[in-house]
């Protein structure tokens, strides 16, 4: 009989991002990798970290600030703002934005829909002010 090793469950980019973001937000202020690492239980290593950090920097979901010779990182966006910036991303890629957008709003369910419609309400009061 042979003995298998379980591999680890590979994470998905998004999912370490989010759990990259979410150890951020924990910190008292900007946080180095080598926090961000130890935050997360060790298991990435500090190279996946910095990489993760730098495509969230990308994303414009973090800001770093030197210290030293490494960076502190600090979150600039929530977890909802990075969606919503994956969001617009996969917009701006479409050739046809008016087709996309309708598609998207008429596949909402009535709550969403609703929730939509308070929210542009709330945009357009927002501006005649």
């Amino acid at each position: 009989m042979t003995e298998q090793r379980q591999r680890p469950r590979r994470r998905g980019q998004g999912e370490l991002e989010a759990l990259v973001l979410s150890a951020l937000r924990e910190a008292d202020g900007p946080a180095t990798a080598g926090w961000v690492q130890e935050r997360l239980g060790g298991d990435l290593a500090y190279t996946t970290v910095i990489t993760i950090l730098t495509r969230l920097l990308a994303k414009g979901a973090v800001t770093r600030e030197r210290a030293g010779r490494s960076f502190a990182w600090t979150p600039a966006s929530d977890q909802a703002g990075l969606a919503a910036h994956k969001m617009r991303k996969v917009l701006d890629s479409e050739g046809d934005r008016e087709a996309v957008l309708a598609s998207f709003v008429t596949g909402l369910g009535a709550d969403d829909e609703r929730l939509l419609r308070e929210l542009l309400g709330q945009s357009r009061n927002e501006g005649e002010d």
